[in-house]
């Protein structure tokens, strides 16, 4: 089977390729520049050069493939280009689902974000079913749902697309800004970590990456054309996961507890300085404030219709632990 990857440098897109390797596939794989090329030690992987706005590499890219992997974005918390985003993750979107129509794609799995969802209440999951915010903090949320439902509009057109979902995704990979819960934990056990945002009791869903990267390959296999999954873990306030993170280092540091009005405050300089000069900021208001809200996830429709399943999160953060310090970043 042959299959295109976008995203292949990202975190979760360069797992997968090596996955995909493992089982065989034949792999072309869409980047931008040499510089950031991983060498794959495999026959199977072709490397094709252009973006997401370059509809000919995009063709040629696709050309021959029976499936399409759909992973790259743009997640950045900010942008001098305040029309990147949008270029990026729906511009991209449209111009690879036209690409699979024209190349007779058989499926596509396009990964969007679990994001999209709204803020959990207290003592509730949130699932695919939920209704969705009529307006969202930032531009990844607001661009993610709008190339979301460009792929609903293309399986009317007889594409089949499947939606995934992740939350919070962490573990053995590529140390970069998708991995940031990773360069956390790195953090946490070299000591230089001690700050848990706000009073530690807000929620989020922490997903291990093996778990995620085999929920695509379930989802080309077993996904409903047009339905979303959730791709997701287990449910932890930021106390628990550092309590956890503790109990599995072996290393329990003292920490503190940051006001969120304080961190609203560095972030409304850093954003002012960000517009004023160009340079990019460590954090942003929106960014602060969707922190901040509860985003307890359900996995359970995954589980059901294409048999994901979790690994539990002691065993997940002490496998990345391992790695880390098999590493010795």
């Amino acid at each position: 089977m042959k299959c295109l990857v976008t995203g292949s440098t990202g975190f979760i897109g360069n797992r997968l390729v090596e996955e995909l390797i493992k089982r065989s596939y034949h792999i072309h794989i869409l980047v931008r520049s040499p510089k950031n090329i991983k060498q794959y030690n495999s026959k199977n992987v072709s490397i094709f050069y252009g973006d997401l706005l370059n509809t000919e590499e995009i063709n040629k890219a696709s050309k021959g493939c029976d499936f399409i992997f759909h992973l790259a974005a743009y997640a950045n918390i900010w942008s001098k280009d305040k029309l990147l985003p949008f270029k990026t993750n729906v511009s991209g979107t449209k111009n690879i689902l036209e690409a699979a129509l024209k190349n007779g794609i058989k499926k596509v799995v396009f990964t969007s974000s679990a994001a999209i969802f709204p803020p959990s209440s207290f003592n509730e999951e949130v699932n695919e079913s939920f209704p969705l915010p009529e307006i969202y903090l930032t531009d990844y949320e607001t661009t993610k749902l709008q190339a979301e439902q460009l792929c609903k509009e293309y399986c009317k057109k007889g594409l089949n697309i499947v939606i995934i979902n992740p939350p919070r995704v962490f573990g053995p990979g590529f140390l970069n800004k998708s991995n940031s819960i990773t360069i956390l934990i790195n953090k946490y056990i070299k000591g230089t970590w001690r700050i848990i945002p706000g009073d530690g009791t807000q929620i989020g869903n922490y997903a291990f990456i093996d778990d995620v990267v085999l929920g695509h390959i379930l989802a080309l296999e077993k996904g409903v054309p047009g339905e979303n999954y959730i791709l997701g873990g287990t449910n932890l306030s930021y106390n628990t996961f550092f309590e956890i993170l503790a109990k599995s280092s072996g290393k329990k540091f003292k920490l503190f507890h940051l006001p969120i009005s304080f961190m609203l405050l560095i972030s409304n300089f850093e954003f002012l300085m960000a517009e004023t000069l160009g340079k990019k900021p460590l954090i942003t208001p929106p960014w602060v404030k969707r922190y901040m809200q509860n985003r307890a996830l359900s996995s359970k429709k995954a589980e059901k219709d294409i048999d994901y399943s979790i690994t539990p999160i002691h065993e997940a953060i002490t496998k990345t632990i391992f790695w880390l310090n098999q590493k010795r970043i």
